[in-house]
Parts: C-alpha cells; structure tokens; sequence
C-alpha cells in the first residue's frame, strides 16, 4: 500500500507543481520549532508572565491560618490552567514549523505555509526589492522580503511568516531557518544571477522577433 501523506498532492516537497525546465531547487527547509515557539508565539514571555501572575495569587490571596490544601487549591488550578495554555501554544508552533517549506530555486522562492489550509506563495526572484538578515544564536536566524510593487500578500495570510508589525506593507518572513549565513549568500547570489538573465533578456527582446510563450503555474 502506498504511504499517505498530508502533502501527498504536491508534486515535489513543497512545490505545488514540478518546476518547469531550467528551474531547479537550491535549497530547501523548515523553521526550528522551539525558537518559532518563542519569537512568533512568545512562549518565554507568556511563561514569565503566568509565574508573576502565580507569584502575585500567592501573595494577595495567601491566609496563614487556612489549611495548606485550601491554599493551594485555587493556586494549582491556575498553574494549571496556564501549563495547559503553555502547551496549546507550543503545540501550535511544532505544527506550525512541521508543516512549513521553504524553498529556494534558482527563479523564485515558495513558502508553503500553514496548518489546517495550507497555502503556497509564489515569490519569483525579480520580485524582490531587498532582503534583511536578521542573525540569531547558533547559526540560525530570520530573512525578510521587501515585495516589488503595490501588490501585497495580507498580514494575516502569511503570519507567522511574516515580519512583525510590517502590517500595511507585509514582508514575507523565511523564520528560524539553520545556517543563516548560507542561506542568505545562496540567496543573494541567485537574486543576482536571475537580474543577470533578466537584463540579458531584455536585451535580447530588443533585436529579436517577440515569441508569445504558453502561461505556465509559475511566473516566470
């Protein structure tokens, strides 16, 4: 029997559909998460804040002369509550980066992204204005994508792929991914070939006969 899959309709990891002759993958990969679960969940903060909120119950609320369990009884059903939140989120994240790719061809970057509806944003290299780094610890950390044009992807269709409080004009946001450096020099590199091909083209458009090409999934 053949195995199943949630992404079995994809014609490639992370590809909606094969790649078109020429195109090719350069690399490939997922956010960490655990660090998703703390930059784009704030699982650390919220943490520190349920601890003072506890802190703060046991001291408004403590009564020396009450039993030990009456004390602790409305104590641990708060912590507990807030172990369960905790969890909620962090469940959240592991799903969030489980079933997110990210890839970079030598055209165009694909982010499929999301958990119950998946979507897959196309992101041709020409697109792109610019490209900030952001380093974290351990070789990891965050590449952000200034869009070309007016065209916008919403806010709230990429978070948590997205760069925070980049809300009118929503940068896509290739998070917590390994080996930053790399990944960024890859990027650059392919972004500087493809402008290459671009002017190349354009300079070839300019003393040949135009041929109209058949529209494909991708642009191109």
């Amino acid at each position: 029997m053949k195995p199943h899959h949630e992404h079995e309709f994809e014609a490639a990891p992370g590809l909606p559909e094969a790649l078109p002759a020429g195109e090719h993958i350069l690399w490939q990969g997922s956010p960490d998460w655990k660090r998703l679960a703390v930059d784009a969940f704030h699982v650390k903060r919220l943490s520190i804040y349920f601890a003072s909120m506890l802190l703060l119950q046991v001291v408004l609320s403590w009564d020396a002369a009450a039993p030990l369990r009456a004390n602790l009884g409305s104590l641990s059903i708060s912590g507990t509550l807030a172990i369960i939140a905790l969890g909620l989120l962090a469940l959240t994240a592991k799903l969030s980066a489980t079933t997110t790719m990210y890839t970079i061809t030598n055209k165009r970057i694909v982010m499929r992204i999301g958990i119950v509806l998946t979507l897959s944003f196309n992101l041709p290299l020409r697109w792109i204005q610019a490209a900030q780094i952001k380093p974290q610890t351990d070789g990891f950390g965050d590449i952000a994508l200034e869009l070309k044009g007016e065209d916008r992807i919403a806010y709230l269709h990429l978070w948590p792929h997205a760069r925070p409080w980049y809300i009118n004009q929503p940068q896509p946001l290739l998070r917590n991914i390994a080996d930053i450096e790399n990944v960024s020099q890859l990027l650059h590199k392919a972004w500087l070939e493809r402008q290459h091909e671009i002017e190349n083209s354009s300079v070839a458009r300019e003393t040949r006969i135009p041929v109209r090409m058949p529209a494909t999934a991708f642009a191109q």
